[in-house]
């Protein structure tokens, strides 16, 4: 039973090894000159778009943006799920069928109170 802790321990010394060594390898790459270092005023200097920003710059952002990409994340994670379906669809038989549409309903009735509450219209 302690060898499948053996391995978590593995895990996590190799994990712990690999962040360590990409956080450390810029710093590495300078030292040795690999990295080139050429400071110049004009590179540390803000920009956007390569204009000087008029006004102020910290814009906040409607939050309907972030919803949108929420839906499109959502959207996407179907897909995940229903792909697999997809592909094994002759394997799994009516009872693999059945459990898509039903997961196909729940997403649906999600979607349909959206659309009722009116959290898809952009105003």
């Amino acid at each position: 039973m302690l060898e499948n802790y053996g391995y978590i321990a593995l895990f996590l010394m190799v994990a712990v090894f690999f962040a360590a060594f990409l956080l450390l390898l810029p710093v590495a790459l300078r030292q040795f000159k690999i990295v080139p270092r050429k400071p110049n005023p004009v590179k540390n200097t803000p920009f956007e778009c390569g204009m000087e920003t008029i006004g102020r710059s910290w814009v906040q952002f409607n939050f309907r943006y972030y919803f949108y990409a929420l839906l499109f994340i959502a959207l996407d994670v179907m897909a995940v799920f229903l792909f697999p379906w997809a592909v094994g669809l002759r394997q799994l038989g009516t009872f693999g069928f059945v459990a898509a549409l039903i997961f196909i309903v729940i997403i649906s009735i999600g979607y349909v109170y959206a659309w009722r509450k009116k959290a898809l219209e952009w105003k």
